[in-house]
């Protein structure tokens, strides 16, 4: 006996819908948006997590950590660690296991705006910027020359206005500011004035935090308002591989932590350098060296918000050049992620740090396939997405755009294929092929469009002889002209004339107030 499935209708008129999905105004869709759960890629079995972590916490039980400060060798052991005969800190599995247990295994990183906040929560997935890239490629020579505090003010600003990047920590370093002190507050103060999303900047010493926190609490309104709404973390980087303890960490440590700043803790060890170089022995370095961080960070300020940043680095054993855009350094920062996931806590990796010194193929190919393998590995906030060039060395405009473009594509696929009934539409293939015999201006079609195809806005989809007389333009030369026209047209003005002129009064800014308009 057959069954007859009843067809479904839908209610309005196509011409409306057609009309709707052509002119959406503000309710079209998002095809590839930030923050979805990753996960799929695991370069690691299940076993082999185990055993690396396993090993991460013997090293830690038996080789342990040295160079430890006075404070922390103090906080440590009136909490039951021990200090070995060779002065090495000592952490055993219980007391690492316990600390895992009372981190947060979510955040709400804020924005100026509150538009930009989001949270961090399991595998979801979102890309951001990182770096101290000494030297910029120039946007309009094409040359590379030492970076400057303008740059990173227009690389924020950039930023602000690219979708797919989610937050914005400092990229560049303003070679033209000198003074230690006014490098660190004018970097929080063009990052700040650049863009209204979360952002995040690292800090000479404890001082300096102080500093920039008073001049944040200045763009919100009033003293201790940034406690409140902490829209700033701080990197901090307190291991020095291998397994030792830096000093100035702790100092800066403990004044984002007076602040509620929430803290990034990066550990970056190089394979074949400062870790092993078999990459099973490299994640076990660096991941219980990302582990001691995190029980430093306990010991001054129990179950504070972390993000566990273990960014195993790659170096080239030929040369011991750094290779950021290798195919190891995509399967170390995917196993971190994967590492990192396995125990709930808030990680961060890296990618999209490409070894060429310009946005070109061996660009492309490098930072597709690293953002890619973060991605579906479900690494929470993946840094150095946008326009790192020269192996961390240079930043580029151009690059930004470009990565943005990236970006979009790598969530696209992070996304994946949505079943359900709108989606296998059986009635309507049905319809199609006993009615017009195509699905070319159908309504599934049309709603598809919007909803399931991300359209890179730099790409170039025309055919050879249309592409020929539209200019024959490259990647490159198109990414260079979409960013100077953002760049001439977005200024942001969140923070008031009399406030920037009270931030003025207080420190010395170097940035001069005529080209912020």
């Amino acid at each position: 006996m057959s069954v007859t499935t009843p067809r479904r209708t839908r209610a309005g008129g196509r011409a409306a819908r057609v009309a709707s999905r052509r002119n959406p105004g503000d309710e079209v869709p998002n095809a590839a948006p930030s923050g979805l759960p990753g996960g799929q890629y695991r370069p690691l079995t299940d076993g082999q997590c185990r055993q690396i972590i396993d090993a991460a916490f013997t090293l830690l039980a038996t080789v342990g950590i040295g160079d430890v400060p006075d404070l922390i060798k103090r906080l440590a052991v009136e909490r039951g660690c021990r200090i070995d005969a060779h002065g090495r800190l000592l952490y055993t599995r219980g007391f690492i296991e316990d600390i895992i247990a009372a981190t947060p295994k979510s955040l709400t990183l804020y924005g100026q705006d509150p538009r930009h906040d989001f949270e961090v929560k399991k595998q979801h997935v979102r890309y951001g910027t990182g770096g101290a890239a000494v030297q910029t490629l120039d946007l309009d020579d094409g040359t590379y020359r030492p970076s400057t505090l303008r740059d990173l003010y227009d690389f924020a600003r950039l930023a602000d206005q690219l979708d797919n990047i989610c937050w914005f920590t400092r990229c560049c370093v303003a070679t033209d500011v000198t003074d230690i002190f006014e490098l660190d507050v004018n970097t929080a103060y063009a990052i700040a004035s650049g863009t209204t999303k979360p952002i995040g900047n690292s800090f000479s010493f404890g001082s300096h935090v102080d500093a920039c926190i008073e001049m944040f609490d200045m763009i919100l309104g009033e003293p201790g308002a940034f406690a409140g709404r902490p829209f700033c973390k701080a990197h901090i980087s307190p291991i020095v591989s291998p397994m030792r303890y830096g000093a100035d960490a702790v100092e800066v440590a403990e004044a984002a932590l007076r602040h509620n700043m929430p803290v990034n803790t990066i550990i970056a060890a190089q394979s074949g350098a400062t870790a092993p170089a078999p990459l099973a022995g490299m994640l076990a370095q660096s991941f219980a060296e990302t582990l001691a961080a995190l029980a430093l960070i306990d010991l001054l300020k129990p179950s504070h918000p972390v993000i566990f940043s273990n960014w195993p680095f790659v170096v080239d054993l030929r040369t011991g050049a750094f290779a950021g855009g290798s195919a190891e350094m995509a399967i170390l920062n995917a196993g971190s992620a994967q590492l990192s996931n396995a125990l709930g806590l808030i990680s961060g990796v890296a990618a999209s740090m490409t070894d060429s010194k310009l946005p070109d193929a061996q660009a492309g190919y490098e930072k597709g396939l690293t953002t890619l393998a973060a991605g579906l590995a479900g690494g929470n906030l993946i840094y150095e997405s946008a326009g790192m060039f020269g192996s961390l060395l240079g930043a580029s405009f151009e690059g930004f755009v470009i990565d943005n473009d990236i970006l979009g594509s790598v969530q696209r696929i992070i996304r994946g294929v949505e079943v359900n009934s709108d989606t296998l539409d059986l009635d309507a293939i049905e319809q199609t092929i006993r009615g017009a015999g195509h699905f070319l201006g159908g309504d599934q079609t049309l709603a598809a469009m919007q909803r399931d195809y991300f359209y890179p806005p730099l790409s170039d989809r025309a055919s050879p002889d249309a592409w020929s007389e539209a200019g024959r333009t490259d990647m490159q030369t198109r990414a260079r002209e979409r960013a100077r026209s953002l760049l001439g047209e977005h200024y942001p003005s969140h923070i008031s004339r009399a406030v920037d002129e009270q931030i003025r009064s207080r420190f010395k800014i170097h940035l001069p107030a005529g080209l912020m308009q």
